[in-house]
């Protein structure tokens, strides 16, 4: 199903609709392509304009009236909104439509999850992901990230100086639209220090240490970039099955792109030099498989036990229970891990994701599947 598909049945189904993805990331652009294939009379808000701002200054004489599509862009802007919002989605029969655009996750934007309970639904979007550029551009893709702007720009250099644009934007004025008091230097140090723990289990003590700062202080700043999108907690899967197991979550910068401008990589031989390299090719292709299953993040989870054995990632669904390991290579081989993880998790089947052009079988219930061949080769789950 489209982005647009997608997000037309859950407005079908609900009367109001929160899409929220990271500043940049094209929600707008996506917002107004569903109010055109829709035929819906629309009306567009964009808090950031002083003068939509000027007409929802009494916000249920300026909404009550209106019928079709509306959508509210950068919606945290307006918390106020939320309880018209609740009493205009209670009508009946129902008028008017709300897409309500979001640059921070639902944890965040508390007052929409408190007073629209039961009647919003909501849609992640991630930017660009294979099924939008072309699987033949994947390894663009991966360099640059899903930013429509990183992605389409003329050159390695363009792509770059977007990023670095996007990057002080987002600190110095981004944050704090959303009333985070952090300073933007001590959040980019932070921001830049996480890069290089891409991929590995957080510890916030360590970190606390090499950061020079409090626990408390790192996990704030972990939260609060968490909170905008741009960083993402895998959690720890744990259950009592006889092993001692990590119950920390693994971090990752949710783009690669962006994870690319923080590391200094700036191209694609920069990248295949990088010490960080397979733990790059870990984040995207767990991002790819994570949109081929249509799932949520919060259903995804990593397996570590203290002996060594892990899972780069475990998606259980219903009565399946699949793994997923990423191996930045064209050969990727059966490991005593692979095994572990097969018997302790009881999986159903484990797919081993990597670089080259060939599917391959390396156990009764282990594929080896390239990147290229994700849509073939891998069902949706929803």
């Amino acid at each position: 199903m489209s982005l647009i598909a997608a997000i037309r049945e859950r407005l079908r189904l609900n009367p109001i609709v929160g899409l929220l993805g990271a500043r940049q990331v094209g929600k707008t652009t996506l917002a107004l392509q569903v109010a055109r294939a829709s035929r819906l009379k629309t009306h567009v808000f964009d808090l950031e304009d002083p003068d939509d701002l000027a007409r929802l200054a009494r916000p249920m004489d300026a909404l009550r009236d209106l019928e079709g599509l509306v959508v509210i862009d950068e919606v945290h802007r307006r918390p106020d909104l939320f309880q018209v919002l609740r009493v205009l989605a209670d009508r009946r029969p129902v008028r008017t439509r709300f897409l309500v655009l979001g640059s921070a996750s639902i944890d965040l934007l508390k007052q929409s999850s408190e007073s629209l309970a039961g009647r919003i639904a909501y849609f992640d979007l991630a930017g660009f992901g294979l099924d939008e550029v072309g699987v033949e551009q994947w390894r663009k893709l991966w360099l640059r990230g899903g930013f429509p702007r990183s992605f389409l720009a003329r050159s390695e250099a363009s792509s770059t100086d977007w990023r670095r644009d996007y990057s002080r934007t987002f600190l110095e004025r981004d944050v704090r639209s959303f009333g985070i008091e952090i300073e933007p230097a001590a959040l980019q140090r932070f921001w830049r220090m996480l890069a290089h723990y891409h991929g590995q289990v957080w510890n916030a003590s360590e970190f606390g240490r090499a950061f020079g700062v409090a626990d408390n202080t790192v996990r704030r700043y972990l939260d609060t970039l968490c909170g905008l999108l741009v960083v993402r907690r895998l959690s720890p899967w744990f259950e009592n099955v006889g092993k001692r197991q990590v119950k920390a979550p693994k971090v990752y910068i949710a783009d690669s792109g962006l994870l690319h401008l923080l590391l200094n990589v700036t191209t694609g031989d920069d990248l295949a030099a990088h010490p960080k390299v397979g733990a790059s090719w870990e984040g995207f292709a767990m991002d790819a498989v994570v949109r081929r299953l249509g799932v949520r993040w919060e259903q995804c989870y990593f397996w570590r036990a203290h002996t060594g054995a892990e899972l780069d990632l475990f998606v259980p669904h219903g009565k399946r229970r699949i793994g997923f390991e990423f191996k930045h290579t064209s050969a990727p081989e059966l490991s005593r891990s692979m095994l572990s993880a097969l018997e302790v998790l009881r999986l159903n089947e484990m797919i081993v994701v990597h670089r080259g052009e060939h599917a391959f079988s390396l156990h009764e219930k282990i594929r080896a599947v390239p990147l290229a061949r994700l849509k073939s080769e891998l069902k949706p789950l929803s």
